[in-house]
């Protein structure tokens, strides 16, 4: 999804925003932001309400809600968003749409996520979504390919690539298949190592150095974004390669 295409997207669904308010009575709309990550809306996301009209705290209030890469924080997160009655609830990445779509029928939701929406069961299909759920999806788990021809690039003598998957994470074995099979292709070895917590990533580390693993890539997760400090510092003999996006 295209900037500009995202723009017009949230652009798009906030003139919904006002009608919703009107069904609650209240003097100012209320967005619920709901993140799988720790951080907050990208300068993109406030410039698309700015240009449908709405700057925070003059026009519209936002409810934050940020699970800080723990999954399983996300339907009680999204409970508390539904049940504070907001106009709308937006979802970044995928598994945050998911949890809000099992606790609201009703609150529109509008998601920015790399799996296939219809895969997961949050639309009918791309052309018409239906329901009350709408939004792009980047797709990132197509991305492995490209990652390990970018690291054959610039370490053409690397033959055991490390991957590194949150097991959490709804994507992880659409990310997995694909960069095992791109790497068979490109004859490399692919080592996969999961984690899910900070000892994890330390212990998966331990067994890539282990197996003299040449380079790493990391898989599309926002727990693994906020530890991109942790991931970087070590261990310096390893490349690193990321397949995730900015932070949600």
């Amino acid at each position: 999804m295209r900037r500009r295409s995202f723009i017009a997207l949230l652009g798009s669904t906030a003139v919904a925003w006002p009608l919703a308010a009107r069904a609650q009575q209240s003097a100012m709309p209320v967005i619920g932001y709901l993140s799988a990550g720790a951080s907050a809306p990208t300068a993109i996301f406030r410039q698309v309400l700015a240009e449908a009209g709405y700057v925070e705290g003059r026009n519209v209030a936002i409810e934050y809600r940020f699970a800080e890469g723990k999954y399983d924080r996300l339907p009680a997160l999204a409970a508390e968003l539904a049940r504070r009655h907001v106009a709308v609830i937006v979802a970044v990445p995928t598994p945050a749409a998911v949890a809000a779509k099992a606790e609201t029928a009703s609150i529109p939701i509008v998601f920015l996520g790399a799996e296939d929406p219809v895969r997961v069961g949050l639309v009918a299909n791309l052309a018409r979504p239906g329901g009350h759920v709408t939004g792009a999806s980047l797709l990132f788990a197509e991305l492995g390919p490209k990652q390990l021809g970018l690291l054959r690039e610039l370490v053409p003598t690397a033959t055991r690539i490390g991957l590194l998957i949150n097991p959490s994470n709804m994507n992880a074995d659409d990310v997995t298949k694909d960069v095992t099979a791109a790497g068979a292709a490109l004859g490399l070895q692919i080592e996969v190592v999961h984690a899910s917590n900070i000892l994890e990533i330390d212990a998966a580390f331990a067994s890539l150095v282990r197996k003299r693993a040449d380079a790493l890539v990391a898989g599309t997760d926002s727990f693994f974004f906020n530890r991109r400090l942790q991931l970087t510092a070590f261990p310096p003999s390893i490349m690193h390669a990321s397949m995730r996006k900015r932070a949600a």
